[in-house]
């Protein structure tokens, strides 16, 4: 090398020098280093620091070596203005070769496995500043993911803790607790697990660390909040739940009247279908009418305990029973209904004869056709039909029909009659 080389390579390694010392006095200053440092740590992060703790020793080991060879070079620079060839040798030597020796204490803290130990390294500075680095990035790469962790999950615990605390409380007072409502057993539940996750993220940081794979810079990554997400899912679950017990409690008595009106107006039509049922039988011959059942006892019977749920305050049993009740009882409300339709079906098919054959009749009497003897004849036999009971509503419809065709082959030459005018002669 000659002097120019050799006055810029001792610029670049004192620009080395400095930016590895500042990096290890940030990284001995490191919130996360003095955290792992004090903290009782279990699991993949004891073991994980226990070696860390040996790499930041070896760090400043080799950061002595660095800086004593370094110095050591500047001082034979500085001996002359203009170095001889031999200084321009030795520095060269010192600069490029493998000038800095590392006892083994720093560079292998444990003999090689099926090898002698060694007694001491070898290095060049620049191999030095290389392997400096990556210890470098590897401890800074636990001290910044164990810092992440406990910076992002522990308040976020708390906070759901305090949360949960509060639902708690809320549960307690509308009765749901622990052996009486599921709800009260994962409030229990959600409490361990709230407990246990905290303990461990304490102890064990890097357990909750998920690095990133795309990315190989320290700290690369982001922490695994599953196991918490899971927790505030399920505390979410249990707290609409409890919310809608809160409703029940507020609005109980609106719907227990409104179900006693849905149960009542059920019944009513149940009672009118089984009275038009007799009609029917009474009226209507050769048809088959289906039976009516009762009112369900069954739907009382709950609506009773319903009633003495919230006479005792229990709403979290009040709560799944108005729910199924007013299913059930809108249920029987429409079979009811389906009921009474089913049962009066003949009775409407009698109107609907009826209203076809006076209409039939106006058409008829329109035209001035009413004094038509087949007509009067068809018309008296279908009316007496309709008009009689028991009725028998295929002979009634035949008749009906009768009446239709002859009204309509009577009216329809008359029709065509009209159409064609005077002095013209129809087809006949």
């Amino acid at each position: 090398m000659d002097r120019d080389e050799v006055d810029r390579a001792l610029a670049r390694l004192q620009e080395e020098h400095e930016a590895i010392e500042t990096s290890l006095l940030a990284l001995q200053d490191h919130a996360g280093r003095r955290l792992l440092e004090g903290a009782e740590l279990t699991g993949v992060t004891k073991d994980r620091w226990a070696s860390t703790e040996q790499a930041i020793g070896l760090l400043w080991g080799y950061f002595e070596a660095y800086a004593g060879a370094l110095r050591s070079a500047r001082e034979v620079r500085s001996r002359r203005r203009w170095p001889s060839r031999d200084d321009l040798v030795a520095l060269t030597d010192r600069l490029r070769g493998p000038s800095v020796t590392v006892a083994s204490a720093a560079a292998h803290p444990a003999p090689s496995v099926g090898g002698p130990a060694k007694l001491s390294e070898r290095f060049t500075l620049e191999g030095l500043v290389s392997r400096m680095n990556t210890l470098y990035a590897r401890s800074l790469d636990v001290v910044v993911a164990a810092d992440t962790v406990w910076s992002a999950l522990p308040a976020r615990i708390d906070l759901l803790a305090a949360e949960l605390q509060r639902t708690r409380s809320l549960a307690h007072s509308v009765g749901v607790r622990p052996g009486e409502h599921p709800a009260g057993d994962e409030l229990e539940s959600i409490t361990r697990e709230l407990s246990a996750l905290r303990a461990q993220v304490v102890s064990d940081p890097l357990a909750f660390w998920s690095p990133a794979t795309a990315s190989s810079a320290p700290g690369g990554g982001r922490p695994d909040t599953g196991r918490y997400d899971r927790a505030a899912r399920s505390l979410e679950d249990v707290r609409r739940e409890i919310e809608a017990v809160l409703a029940v409690r507020q609005d109980s008595e609106t719907r227990l009247l409104r179900l006693r009106d849905v149960l009542s107006r059920a019944d009513r039509t149940l009672t009118e279908a089984r009275a038009a049922r007799g009609e029917v039988l009474a009226k209507i011959a050769a048809s088959e009418v289906p039976a009516v059942s009762g009112p369900p006892t069954v739907l009382q019977e709950r609506l009773a305990a319903a009633a003495e749920y919230r006479r005792h305050a229990q709403w979290h049993r009040l709560s799944p029973l108005l729910e199924s009740l007013e299913r059930e009882a809108e249920d029987e409300l429409m079979r009811a209904r389906e009921s009474l339709t089913a049962v009066t079906a003949p009775l409407a098919v009698r109107a609907e004869l009826r209203g076809r054959l006076d209409a039939y009749k106006a058409k008829v009497a329109r035209h001035g056709m009413a004094e038509d003897p087949l007509l009067i004849e068809r018309y008296d036999v279908a009316r007496r039909m309709l008009w009689s009971a028991p009725c028998d509503l295929r002979a009634a419809e035949q008749a009906v029909l009768r009446y239709q065709r002859a009204a309509a082959e009577v009216l329809v030459p008359r029709q065509q009659g009209s159409v064609d005018g005077p002095g013209h002669r129809g087809e006949s």
